[in-house]
């Protein structure tokens, strides 16, 4: 099947839909959440009314049936508002993830209706850990079997949406000396025994997004907990990843347009020496650049979510997205404060904002750093 770059009807009503909500709802109200650094629930509640959460959860389960295409076309427009709150729509999605790889329909009818069924219904992924971040295969977190149950002891950390879950899919090892063969993956309720909230991060940006510690304390499960198989559970950790990753592009591209058209009004309007800032080259090749880095990962973006769409999930392409978006929303997000000028560094204006918020997109998920090793690896591999 070849590539297409056309958006069909729904596609396009998904797009206005979500560009109206932003405009609407988010624009107005995220300096002041990102202030007070609060946790959106009213604005989720409406994001949930108008069908923009719980994205990718199939149509029999209630959710919107939507493609990873189409969930990125939402998240670039939500991001365009604020990243935080992105974030926070997106971390149900997540949590979801390891359930739609591998698990059961009794798994997915239990914990994707909660998500459907009630708004204001969180899940959150629980990977990262104070000594294994990109390192999965690193975690500590250990899982015991007790009979036909296990219990979970070990400890979270920078968990997205963490203080406010229903329910968490968990990453544990029977055997740390495994590496990757000794990790399976669990869900698990928010309410079981044990199972604690720990401190709430303080962040620089995208501070309208819940992260915490979540703290496991011989938390005892089931057998029915276990999503696919024992031993499996990085692989499932790996093929989250790949799915996710070109949303993390998709908040990249909403980021840099916002970046965009922020410079653009703001170098129309603004004067220096008798005339518009914006008839001076200096200015023009900044926004230029940043002009071809919203074209550049909008179509990465695309690329990786069709291959997704395909069910040609490729960790090259993902991370080519998730690396050039995150790195070329930094950048674009520095060059509008450098555009405003003095009035980029203060409150006044959006962008500076915007900085502190594109600065974790190189961060979570697999940093940067981590991204090049991926694609190197592919590179250098044996064909």
């Amino acid at each position: 099947m070849s590539y297409n770059l056309t958006y069909s009807d729904e596609q396009q009503a998904l797009v206005q839909t979500a560009r109206d909500f932003t405009k609407k709802e988010i624009i107005p109200v995220a300096g002041k959440l990102d202030e007070e650094g609060k946790f959106p629930t009213e604005l989720l509640k409406k994001a949930w009314q108008t069908g923009l959460m719980n994205a990718e959860i199939p149509e029999e389960y209630g959710g919107l049936g939507a493609n990873c295409l189409d969930h990125c076309l939402i998240q670039e427009e939500v991001a365009y508002g604020c990243l935080g709150i992105n974030t926070s729509l997106a971390a149900n999605m997540l949590g979801a993830m390891p359930l739609l790889i591998a698990g059961t329909h009794e798994q997915k009818k239990e914990y994707f209706g909660r998500l459907t069924s009630e708004p204001n219904t969180f899940a959150a992924y629980c990977c990262s850990e104070p000594d294994a971040g990109s390192d999965v295969a690193g975690l500590s977190t250990k899982v015991t079997k007790h009979g036909d149950d296990y219990v979970l002891n070990g400890q979270k950390r920078w968990i997205t949406n963490g203080g406010v879950a229903n329910w968490y899919t968990v990453l544990a090892t029977s055997d740390k000396s495994k590496k990757h063969g000794g990790i399976s993956v669990f869900v698990v309720d928010a309410n079981t025994p044990g199972v604690k909230v720990g401190r709430k991060e303080d962040k620089l940006g995208q501070r309208a997004s819940n992260t915490t510690d979540v703290i496991f304390e011989d938390v005892k499960i089931p057998k029915s907990a276990l999503i696919g198989e024992e031993g499996k559970g990085f692989k499932v950790a790996m093929k989250t990843f790949d799915r996710s990753r070109p949303w993390i592009a998709a908040g990249a591209a909403g980021a840099i347009r916002r970046a965009l058209e922020e410079s653009r009004n703001y170098a129309l309007e603004r004067k220096t020496f008798g005339v518009p800032i914006a008839k001076h080259q200096s200015i023009q090749n900044i926004v230029a650049d940043i002009a071809v880095s919203y074209e550049a990962t909008r179509l990465l973006c695309h690329k990786a979510a069709w291959s997704v769409d395909q069910g040609k999930i490729d960790s090259i392409v993902s991370s080519y997205a998730k690396l050039y978006g995150a790195d070329m929303a930094m950048k674009a997000a520095v060059d509008a404060v450098q555009v405003f000028g003095g009035y980029g560094y203060t409150k006044e204006y959006p962008v500076e904002k915007l900085m502190r918020d594109a600065k974790l997109l190189q961060i979570y998920e697999g940093t940067s750093q981590i991204q090049r090793m991926v694609i190197a690896r592919n590179l250098f591999a044996s064909k």
